[in-house]
């Protein structure tokens, strides 16, 4: 517009503070007034840009709303828009925080909206555009200025502190920067009050230590020990946070909040892993995203997310917290509770293998049916039992294992993605399907053997292998009833006569996720 001659009477800078709304404004006062020609491009070093920078420019008025909000001051203020300008092209009024001038304040300004004088253009800024009178949002140019990125911040500051030559760790500029919240001027004034607080170099803890902020390192051992499972390192890790914060009652919903961010960027590595090539604190979203289960990371970030909304209405705000966190030990499916205590003389031995089977599977399986005595073992592999070839057969044999076990938590999780390869008298060796294998951990393998030998009386050797199941897991088949009985329900609601008399009548419509089959009870 500035080089084309399309130029408004009013303009409206809107967006949160410290984004450079002023500063846009004062930068368009020079573009409208540069003794070089009225461009995008003001040259900076003519005596009116020169006046404009130093705020000694007569033609260029400004005013804060937010001290002048009385008709009286709007009045005299306009009263001089009669005059053309002294020494400009243009007579500039910039009015900083307008949401704050009275409603007569308004009118009194509406009036001289609807017919400026062509030497006259009205620059005005706020925080808040919703408090403004729509017949004067409708008499300005708007313009929305978003937050500045962590990124751009961060790297303006790092400029900065290079002039200056001052030290500055990165991670520290990065806490400044975010800590900002998109506002420059709030950065810069972080920041200087960051190098008073330093001695010498800016420091990344010092910078925590001032900021009170939620460090990567106590997020980790926060997650590692829900991870884990356990209750007290949790509750440590929060007590540690809680030294390091200056005033810990306001940010337990900014504990919740760093946590909320780092559960996404988990979840973003493990969905798409090259998405967080860019992220500052892509190590330890990478080691999480391999610690924690996919779906140990969708649980935690729903329950953290409405803990967040339900954080206020606690009695008390560390009682909250802690809630929240208990209620993801409480239904973590990344180690499920433990199905007794000890073993004595059944104690199994448990050993893990991540490994493709040999092609022939180490046996030769054959068909018809068995029942849970040990049959004859096999020459190739002496002491192991063959397992039927019958799908429905082995399928039905594991499962009937499974629902005897009372497995919970991960190991359920681990187990039901399971096929049974073979089974001798003390040896049970399963094939865990490759696309599952973050679900195999130690503790779950514990587990299973445990209950297996308490189950079937007798200390059990169990092995677990990854790799392509012989057959269909208890979870395959689960998956594969839900899809057929959803297939059939969908199919019956189209075939229903009555809901095609709705559709012919009405021109109704069939959400097909909206059905949803009849459960047995």
């Amino acid at each position: 517009a500035l080089d084309n001659d399309r130029l408004h009477h009013a303009y409206l800078f809107t967006g949160t503070r410290g984004v450079g709304k002023t500063t846009l404004a004062r930068i368009f006062a020079k573009a409208l007034n540069c003794q070089q020609g009225t461009s995008s491009q003001p040259c900076g070093q003519c005596s009116s840009c020169k006046e404009i920078d130093s705020g000694r420019f007569i033609d260029l008025i400004e005013v804060d709303a937010a001290s002048r909000t009385k008709v009286e001051d709007t009045r005299e203020l306009l009263d001089n828009v009669q005059y053309a300008p002294v020494s400009g092209r243009f007579k500039i009024y910039i009015i900083d925080e307008v949401h704050m001038l009275s409603k007569h304040s308004f009118n009194a300004l509406l009036k001289t909206l609807e017919e400026p004088p062509p030497y006259v253009k009205f620059l005005l800024a706020t925080t808040d555009p919703q408090k403004l009178p729509v017949t004067v949002l409708s008499r300005c140019l708007q313009f929305n200025l978003r937050r500045l990125p962590v990124v751009m911040i961060r790297d303006y500051l790092q400029q900065l502190m290079q002039e200056e030559g001052i030290t500055a760790e990165l991670p520290g500029l990065q806490a400044i920067a975010k800590a900002a919240d998109g506002s420059m001027r709030d950065a810069l004034s972080l920041l200087e009050q960051a190098i008073s607080f330093s001695s010498g170099a800016l420091l990344s803890s010092d910078v925590d230590e001032m900021l009170g902020t939620i460090n990567d390192s106590s997020l980790e051992a926060l997650l590692s020990a829900l991870a884990e499972n356990d209750g007290v390192a949790m509750l440590a890790a929060v007590d540690e946070m809680a030294m390091r914060t200056h005033d810990f009652s306001d940010d337990y919903a900014a504990l919740l909040d760093a946590l909320l961010t780092l559960l996404h960027r988990i979840a973003l590595a493990q969905a798409v892993p090259e998405s967080v090539a860019e992220l500052d604190n892509r190590e330890l979203v990478q080691t999480m995203a391999k610690q924690v289960s996919p779906e140990a990371v969708q649980l935690y970030y729903q329950i953290a997310l409405i803990g967040r909304r339900d954080l206020p209405l606690a009695p008390d705000p560390r009682l909250g917290l802690d809630m929240v966190l208990l209620r993801m030990l409480a239904f973590n499916p990344q180690a499920g509770r433990a199905e007794g205590q000890g073993l004595s003389a059944t104690e199994p031995v448990v050993t893990a293998k991540c490994s493709q089977p040999a092609a022939d599977n180490t046996g030769t399986i054959t068909a018809g049916n068995r029942s849970d005595a040990v049959s004859e073992p096999e020459p190739v592999n002496p002491g192991y039992q063959a397992v039927v070839q019958g799908a429905d057969d082995n399928i039905s044999e594991w499962e009937q294992l499974l629902a005897a076990l009372s497995l919970t938590g991960m190991t359920q999780m681990m187990a039901v993605n399971c096929s049974l390869l073979r089974r001798s008298e003390t040896v049970i060796e399963l094939t865990l399907d490759e696309g599952h294998a973050h679900l195999r951990t130690e503790a779950a393998e514990e587990r299973l053997g445990e209950a297996l030998s308490r189950h079937l009386g007798k200390a059990i050797r169990l092995t677990i292998r990854c790799g392509s199941p012989v057959t269909e897991t208890p979870a395959a088949s689960q998956q594969r009833e839900q899809s057929t009985r959803q297939q059939a329900a969908v199919e019956s609601i189209h075939q229903d006569h009555t809901v095609q008399l709705l559709q012919e009548t009405f021109s109704a419509r069939i959400l097909d996720d909206s059905i949803a089959p009849l459960t047995d009870d």
